[in-house]
């Protein structure tokens, strides 16, 4: 699921001018300013407030996709860091409804956010990449799950998501994961959830894994610097 923010004024975007107002001066206060740019739709105004990094993980253009493409999860992002889990700290770190996790950075004289806070369907990291495809799982968003997939599977060259040799599609994942699979992918699924908050993922180059339960483990591979995940049992 990053510019430094210039000690400019901030200039309202989408209907029509506003006054101009000074950039937000702390962590709440920032949040607060995000939060209500996306609700109001002033997509230019929240983009400002992203980080260097973010920034050029994901260029406004495709910002802005984001936004006109996933209205719901906007929305539910936008209403859930008005109200953060838990209150700014020195390290200005927040934890959101959600689950999710936030950092905001003082970059020259200015708080920004740091990472993207809205693609909830990032594969930055392997942690976004698993937390995307839960979030697509709930909300049964099969073409959205297919990102998360591993190049060769998905082409049908290898074994684990895809079963044939066939190319895997939305539609044959959806008819796989509400007919058949369907409860043995919920109690995997469900298992991973529980043991999200606490588990550790380890590392290397362009592999990781994450062990859960009894003995359960999530694989992962980066292709094209993009996390997606090879294996679930």
């Amino acid at each position: 699921m990053t510019s430094r923010l210039a000690l400019a004024l901030v200039f309202v975007g989408l209907w029509g001018c506003r006054p101009l107002v000074v950039a937000p001066s702390g962590p709440a206060e920032t949040l607060k300013a995000y939060a209500r740019a996306l609700d109001e739709g002033r997509t230019k105004d929240a983009y400002r407030l992203l980080s260097d990094e973010a920034k050029q993980s994901l260029p406004f253009e495709a910002f802005e996709r984001t936004v006109r493409e996933n209205p719901d999860d906007v929305r539910e992002v936008a209403h859930a860091l008005a109200r953060p889990g838990s209150p700014p700290v020195v390290t200005a770190h927040v934890q959101v409804p959600t689950g999710e996790e936030l950092d905001l950075v003082l970059e020259n004289g200015a708080w920004t956010i740091d990472g993207l806070a809205l693609d909830r369907y990032g594969q930055s990291t392997p942690r976004q990449a698993l937390l995307g495809f839960l979030h697509a799982f709930d909300r049964q968003r099969f073409e959205v799950i297919l990102r998360y997939v591993p190049d060769e599977e998905r082409e049908g060259r290898a074994e684990g998501w895809n079963s044939s040799s066939e190319p895997l599609t939305a539609e044959k994942l959806k008819a796989a994961w509400t007919g058949p699979q369907k409860d043995e992918l919920a109690a995997i699924v469900e298992g991973i959830k529980a043991a999200l908050p606490t588990a550790a993922i380890e590392e290397t180059e362009d592999r990781a894994a994450m062990s859960y339960g009894a003995g359960g483990t999530v694989s992962f591979v980066k292709e094209r610097r993009r996390w997606k995940l090879a294996n679930l049992k």
